[in-house]
């Protein structure tokens, strides 16, 4: 009937809408595992790694490396 064969607007967007919630899917999907692999990286740190981090970036003085250190050891 008056030659409508279903290949319309609604399937030209309806693919875009497709397309573009894939892409969202995938972007979420890919944040999770980014926050998650941080996350979990900064709690296995003790914390004279995150000293010697923080005297190998300058941070902080050898003597306060040295007064520090000795009170996480004890």
């Amino acid at each position: 009937m008056y030659g409508y064969t279903g290949m319309g607007w609604g399937m030209i967007f309806g693919w875009i809408l497709g397309v573009f919630a894939l892409i969202v899917i995938v972007w979420l999907i890919v944040k999770a595992v980014n926050y998650s692999s941080h996350s979990q990286n900064d709690d296995d740190k003790s914390a004279l790694d995150v000293l010697k981090k923080r005297f190998a970036e300058g941070d902080i003085s050898r003597e306060e490396y040295e007064e520090m250190k000795k009170i996480i050891e004890s």
